[in-house]
């Protein structure tokens, strides 16, 4: 994973460069994005789109989703998942705020909710993307797999839907969030190879 992980930070780091050196505006795909969600856009779409604002930021997601999923992953004696989950989350949350701070791109001006600066990367997609990966990883389950896509996908769309972010944020949100939980991962591989297959014998005996 570890090299996996240094190329999607590396994509994610070019489109940061491209989107820099264009002046941090909109590419053509961004903008035709935006005007169709703008489009779009109705009250029974708001529910969603506001929930998943609450469930992807501030300190739900950085304090009680993080430490409610340690915890159990402590209870059922997965001690290095555990370390290993801490250590991605804060890294994710770091190198987000990081970059944000660096390219300092504007939000698009039909913004629905109030959000700190920076819309390069989208925070909530890459903490989405970091969870996906970091529990898919941890569990080594297909459908652990297919429900972190579908979660990454619905916080990308209810990101741009609430103009909080352009379309390339949450791509780099995305390549962000998935490379640092592999990059994490690498040097714990080991042990947590050994802790899960440890934890698969013990529940098939």
């Amino acid at each position: 994973p570890v090299v996996s992980g240094i190329v999607v930070l590396v994509l994610a780091a070019a489109l940061g460069t491209l989107i820099l050196v264009r002046h941090n505006g909109p590419f053509l795909l961004d903008d035709a994005w935006l005007d169709e969600i703008l489009e779009h856009r109705a009250s029974w779409l708001d529910v969603p789109a506001f929930a998943l604002n609450w469930i992807g930021g501030g300190w739900f997601a950085w304090i009680v989703v993080p430490v409610s999923t340690i915890l159990v992953l402590m209870l059922v004696k997965r001690r290095w998942a555990a370390l290993y989950y801490a250590l991605a989350a804060l890294a994710s949350v770091v190198v987000v705020q990081v970059l944000k701070a660096v390219f300092d791109r504007p939000r698009p001006e039909q913004i629905l909710v109030v959000s700190d600066l920076g819309s390069f990367p989208s925070g909530h997609v890459a903490n989405a993307a970091t969870i996906a990966v970091s529990l898919a990883l941890i569990f080594a389950r297909t459908w652990i797999w297919y429900a972190g896509v579908i979660y990454v996908v619905a916080m990308a769309l209810s990101r741009t839907y609430l103009g909080a972010h352009w379309l390339s944020d949450t791509i780099g949100g995305a390549l962000v969030g998935a490379g640092i939980a592999m990059i994490v991962w690498a040097p714990l591989a080991s042990r947590l190879n050994r802790e899960r297959d440890r934890r698969q014998t013990t529940d098939s005996v």
